[in-house]
């Protein structure tokens, strides 16, 4: 009799233990799956309280595109295609992204881009590295289109302070009875001239 009850025992725990794994598994999933959501319709509010932030930053890549397109003279380098890939290539390089890079490297020079345009753009950009700020919004972004549209381009160097001009002292003016004692001394390599009488 006890070996029965011991049995029965087991069985209960069993069933007990497997039903509260499945509520247990199906109530992670949900409590993920509507974290996801939540998050997704965080970023859909976020986006539609900003329509106007959204039409300026959308105004500003065209903006961008046109002057990439202007100063590259309608080269390949100045497409819209180009320019997208090209500086997020620069932008991957800078973060050390390498694996992310490489593959938009592969999609750039599937469009028919110049790679030697990447390279540039990026010697370019080493040359602004102590400028990047990472706490000012898109001060990496505006350095990497910076250099994008003119490899050559060279941060500008700040001007030297200029040294305190040096003053000298003002001569003293003589009083009439101080004698002898306040003429100036005579300069050196000279005999001192006579006290006067």
């Amino acid at each position: 009799m006890g070996r029965r009850v011991l049995q029965f025992k087991v069985s209960i725990v069993r069933h007990l233990a497997a039903a509260g794994l499945v509520l247990l598994m199906g109530s992670q999933a949900s409590i993920a799956q509507s974290g996801a959501d939540n998050h997704g319709q965080d970023q859909n509010k976020q986006q539609a309280a900003n329509p106007a932030d959204l039409s300026k930053e959308n105004q500003r890549k065209v903006d961008e595109f046109a002057e990439a397109a202007q100063a590259l003279n309608g080269g390949p380098a100045g497409n819209p295609e180009c320019v997208w890939l090209g500086r997020r290539v620069v932008q991957l390089m800078y973060n050390d992204d390498l694996d992310t890079a490489f593959r938009h490297l592969d999609l750039y020079d599937r469009f028919g881009c110049p790679g030697g345009h990447v390279q540039a753009a990026f010697r370019c950009l080493t040359r602004f590295i102590a400028q990047i700020d990472p706490k000012v919004q898109n001060s990496l972004s505006n350095h990497v289109h910076t250099c994008w549209i003119n490899p050559d381009a060279r941060p500008q160097v700040a001007a030297a302070p200029t040294p305190a001009p040096q003053t000298t002292p003002a001569p003293q003016a003589v009083s009439p009875g101080a004698g002898a004692a306040a003429q100036p001394p005579a300069p050196q390599g000279q005999p001192s001239p006579p006290p006067a009488k």
